[in-house]
């Protein structure tokens, strides 16, 4: 988006992310000596993105350099509440707008998409206040981002990011370890394909049942050799299989998709086992009544003669990350029929070769296997799970709905790292304030002091943890004040506090009011 040789400079350094001092083009040699103070920070560094910081300092440095001041560019927000003038000073983030063509419209919060999202989920973002930028168009300064299976990169996340949602319900491809100590919510969307999911394991108990794949690929060859009329009442005795009525199906996590899969195999006939210990009371009420509830995975899956595994892959020391081992599979009975459209990595896939290659076992999988794909016993279908147009809108609207109540009024809901957290509307008279930082003893005290010494009064708050993480939302008064009120310097001495990483003003135009602890630095 840059004008003249900028632009070339600006490609030169940000793509190839290791230009040297000595290897910048003219006409930037001149200035070399004289260059923003961070840009010595960065060449130290040689222009590695290794973290959210340095990445800032990085690309201010190469603004500085195609303009003679560095003063930062500054947005003034004055927005009137009640008998009261409210003088919100915030800036863009370190970025020179007038250098940049199709920048961000103020006011609008701006999304960055990865991948192709679906617009009956975007248009619940209305035009007015949001802009939406495909990944593309680089996002200088976006506020939150909505993917799907786009593995993310913390160098894709600016630092203006306030939140990233995935269209789906696991969140293996973003950092979120990463992200959660950076102060960014991930959020996810549990339920939005389950009734897709759950179709599709049915689907799966069917293909396992009988030989439907194997019998169609057996016709396509007779009919090809001009044989199928001929052959085909011969040949249908090699593609027996058995109805599905009165057999056993052990469900193994009773989530959304889980517990839709245990009522519906019910209602075609089955007897099922389920295993969960984490069941929720609101899983526990979709579960059909006939059910029965093993105390393990391994006394779930014994006498099964279908597995469907419904889990999330979680990774490291106590994850489950091949939790379908040999300690599992060695319990199946010989003909079980394993399924698996939840996470491949869920499965031994070395175990699993071993049982099928001994046994009359079916293994039905959603997802890639490198050792599996072409066994006579297995049927590998390409992740076709939640890809039906009802669940990818369904999945795109919640994504998008969570995006906006968090943006716009603080609410955390389908997080995977923050916890759920709602405060009631924003009274008239109010200015709603977010803060996120370290789950510390006395941080809470330290940001009410904050306000208290500026004379202001929190109507409402509300403040919630979750592991190391810690987030606070409080409305506070303005109806006392009859002068101009700044909240930029109880802003910034709250956010500067030890422990904490962000804060918020919800008040006044979309996507003003975000502040961040960058290392000591106090970024807005």
């Amino acid at each position: 988006s840059f004008k003249g040789v900028d632009k070339q400079f600006y490609s030169c350094a940000l793509r190839r992310l290791s230009t040297p001092l000595k290897d910048i083009p003219e006409p930037f040699q001149s200035q070399k000596d004289t260059l923003h103070p961070s840009y010595a920070y960065t060449n130290i560094f040689q222009i590695k993105m290794a973290s959210l910081a340095t990445m800032t300092m990085q690309r201010s440095a190469l603004r500085s350099m195609s303009r003679t001041s560095y003063k930062q560019q500054t947005r003034h927000l004055t927005e009137r509440a009640g008998s009261v003038l409210i003088d919100i000073d915030h800036y863009a983030s370190g970025w020179n707008i007038a250098d940049i063509e199709e920048f961000t419209k103020a006011g609008k919060y701006q999304i960055q998409t990865f991948n192709k999202i679906s617009e009956k989920g975007l248009q619940q973002f209305p035009p007015e206040k949001y802009e939406i930028k495909p990944a593309a168009w680089e996002a200088n300064n976006a506020h939150a981002i909505l993917l799907r299976s786009h593995k993310l990169q913390e160098s894709e996340v600016d630092v203006t990011v306030r939140a990233i949602a995935r269209c789906g319900a696991g969140t293996n491809n973003v950092p979120v370890s990463r992200m959660t100590e950076l102060g960014i919510p991930v959020f996810n969307t549990p339920g939005a394909n389950a009734n897709a999911v759950k179709e599709l394991v049915l689907c799966g108990i069917l293909l396992g049942s009988r030989r439907i794949v194997d019998g169609i690929n057996h016709m396509k060859d007779l009919g090809s050799q001009g044989l199928a009329r001929e052959r085909v009442e011969k040949d249908k005795a090699m593609f027996g299989g058995r109805e599905l009525s009165g057999k056993t199906f052990a469900v193994i996590g009773l989530g959304h998709i889980g517990a839709s899969t245990a009522k519906d195999a019910s209602a075609l006939g089955m007897d099922v086992v389920g295993y969960d210990p984490g069941l929720s009371v609101t899983s526990a009420l979709k579960l059909p009544r006939s059910i029965q509830l093993a105390d393990s995975i391994v006394s779930a899956v014994k006498q099964a003669d279908y597995i469907s595994i419904n889990i999330p892959y979680i990774k490291g020391e106590g994850g489950t990350h091949g939790i379908i081992g040999k300690d599992v599979i060695s319990n199946f009975k010989a003909d079980a029929v394993l399924l698996n459209f939840a996470r491949g990595e869920l499965v031994d896939s070395e175990a699993m070769k071993v049982h099928l290659d001994e046994c009359n076992g079916r293994y039905v999988s959603d997802f890639p296997d490198d050792l599996l794909w072409d066994h006579k016993n297995s049927l590998i279908l390409p992740h076709l799970g939640a890809s039906t147009e009802e669940a990818e809108d369904a999945a795109a609207s919640m994504a998008a709905e969570t995006i906006k109540n968090f943006l716009e009024k603080g609410t955390i809901v389908n997080s995977v790292n923050f916890p759920e957290t709602s405060l009631p509307d924003r009274p008239e008279n109010a200015v709603r304030f977010v803060c996120v930082n370290q789950n510390l003893p006395g941080m809470l005290a330290h940001i009410t002091e904050a306000f208290a010494k500026a004379n202001l009064n929190i109507l409402q708050q509300i403040n919630h943890s979750r592991g190391e993480i810690a987030y606070n939302v409080m409305d506070v008064d303005i109806t006392d004040h009859d002068d101009v009120l700044s909240f930029k310097e109880v802003q910034e001495v709250i956010t500067m506090q030890e422990g904490v990483l962000s804060s918020r003003i919800i008040f006044g135009k979309a996507g003003q009011g975000y502040a961040k602890n960058l290392m000591g630095e106090y970024f807005v």
